[in-house]
């Protein structure tokens, strides 16, 4: 493919559809670490929930048929995805009762998850399928797409919201985009939201307030854990129809970059984890190019440390101008005085 080629992809409808399909499962995820971060519980273990779940649900959706015969057709796949959120929860749960009942640093237990996540699920693997790269070997099943009606007739529009192929998205995908909405009236339209949000600020001023803390960081958890399991779903069981190891590849890791540069609100999360699917997008496209694909694979990486980078000098700008601003203050209730 030359590079003229590719270059209309990239300015095309088509390459549009492909970032929306490539964000879902850092969109996900990253929603369920901006809950857990506001809620002062940082959810590091993303990564492996996510791992978990996609293996879980293709396993289930695959081998439903046996263990579970004479059960409708279109049952399995949703069976799985039930059974990869449980095991995403589960994981949660661990941590959660690690950190708040026994006082364990919550990202030294997160990262035991994310190992237990990478080795458990190539062990089980092998053990189920002999093979320790993929459950190829498996008939795995995929989560329904859904066709918005009337759109694949107008150009243009009908490719961003059907899909490049106009075959529609994975009904993960939608709910992905829908679930920025839901976290948004959750935090700043709930009860139990601004509890929340309080208890991330200060544990402490909160718990003097009747608010408990140890519930509110609970629940933060278990919906960040679910939050990040339909993201590895969408993987194993929209974005592709099968496990392969470790196929999650820091999207986990990714997501939580997002929640900073997204300033830790679900509008900038989202467009922050857009611009991490692009960035996953291009190296699709830039990989069909005569280039060393080890220039290609380090695009998503360096657009993560780059992201960073903003966000601290943009972090320091803003500590910078408080800090004026007290200084300030302080001077004019002096003359005052």
């Amino acid at each position: 493919m030359t590079f003229e080629t590719v270059l209309a992809s990239i300015f095309s409808a088509a390459f549009i559809a492909t970032i929306i399909r490539a964000s879902t499962p850092i969109i996900l995820p990253a929603m369920g670490g901006l809950i857990s971060e506001l809620a002062g519980v940082i959810n590091i273990a993303l990564e492996g929930i996510m791992l978990t779940a996609a293996f879980f649900g293709v396993v289930v959706g695959a081998l439903g048929p046996e263990w579970l015969p004479g059960l409708p057709v279109w049952v399995y796949p949703w069976l799985g995805a039930l059974v990869g959120v449980l095991a995403g929860l589960i994981l949660t749960l661990i941590i959660a009762f690690f950190h708040l009942e026994l006082g364990a640093d919550v990202i030294l237990a997160a990262l035991a998850i994310n190992i237990l996540a990478s080795g458990g699920t190539v062990f089980i693997m092998f053990a189920l399928t002999g093979d320790k790269g993929s459950t190829s070997t498996l008939a795995s099943p995929a989560m329904p797409s859904i066709i918005i009606p009337f759109v694949g007739s107008i150009p243009v529009v009908g490719q961003i919201f059907n899909g490049e192929n106009l075959t529609g998205y994975n009904i993960i995908t939608y709910a992905a985009f829908l679930s920025v909405a839901l976290v948004w009236l959750f935090l700043y339209r709930t009860r139990l939201g601004t509890h929340l949000r309080a208890v991330g600020e200060n544990p402490v001023a909160a718990a003097s307030v009747g608010i408990d803390v140890k519930r509110v960081q609970y629940i933060a958890l278990l919906m960040s854990g679910f939050l990040a399991a339909l993201g590895g779903i969408n993987l194993s069981m929209g974005y592709l129809t099968l496990f392969q190891t470790n196929m999650t590849a820091g999207r986990g890791y990714i997501a939580l970059a997002a929640v900073f540069l997204g300033n830790r609100n679900p509008l900038g999360t989202l467009i922050a984890a857009l611009i991490f699917g692009a960035a996953g997008a291009l190296e699709a496209q830039l990989g069909t190019l005569n280039i060393p694909s080890q220039l290609i694979t380090m695009i998503p990486p360096i657009v993560t440390i780059a992201a960073l980078v903003i966000y601290n000098v943009r972090r320091q700008a803003q500590m910078a101008a408080n800090a004026r601003k007290f200084q300030e203050k302080m001077e004019s209730e002096h003359k005052v005085v």
